[in-house]
């Protein structure tokens, strides 16, 4: 199952960029195993400044016909790190041949594109930086993929 992160924003060099890098790098490694992957990073920009509403056609543009559109929202779904990585299993047992993980961008996602997706995923209650939802998002699927592999790195 392939996953894109589909992000408004361009990352550029730096220590969000490294941090995503090495976790996507980490995940292609132990994922590809288990049917998960490769994870394709899509990166959007609305250069006219017209905020979500703009961004929403770019980000739709960004995702592959077919897939799950999993959005990364702070009114989405809580979940622990366990409960995601069975559902992305339960996504691949499914068939599903990819899954689309939408960030946007500092205003968040328009609300037409908030009520089209499968699934709402919140890192909690705060509001975090799109750049580092970014970064927690690569972490956690690299996270799932060491979980359904029975890996150690992550401790119950």
């Amino acid at each position: 199952m392939r996953l894109h992160i589909c992000a408004v924003g361009r990352l550029r060099a730096g220590p969000e960029r490294a941090l995503v890098d090495d976790y996507l790098t980490r995940f292609d490694r132990t994922g590809r195993a288990l049917g998960l992957g490769p994870v394709s990073v899509h990166e959007v920009e609305d250069r006219k400044g017209g905020g979500m509403e703009a961004e929403a056609p770019l980000l739709r543009r960004a995702v592959p016909a077919g897939a799950l559109l999993a959005i990364m929202d702070e009114r989405g779904r809580t979940m622990s790190s366990p409960d995601f990585a069975e559902m992305l299993a339960r996504w691949r047992d499914a068939g599903r041949q990819d899954v689309a993980f939408l960030i946007g961008g500092a205003d968040g996602l328009a609300p037409g594109l908030r009520a089209e997706a499968d699934q709402a995923i919140s890192f909690g209650a705060m509001v975090w930086p799109h750049m580092l939802v970014r970064v927690m998002l690569a972490e956690q699927i690299y996270r799932a993929a060491s979980i359904l592999a029975g890996a150690p790195y992550h401790r119950v």
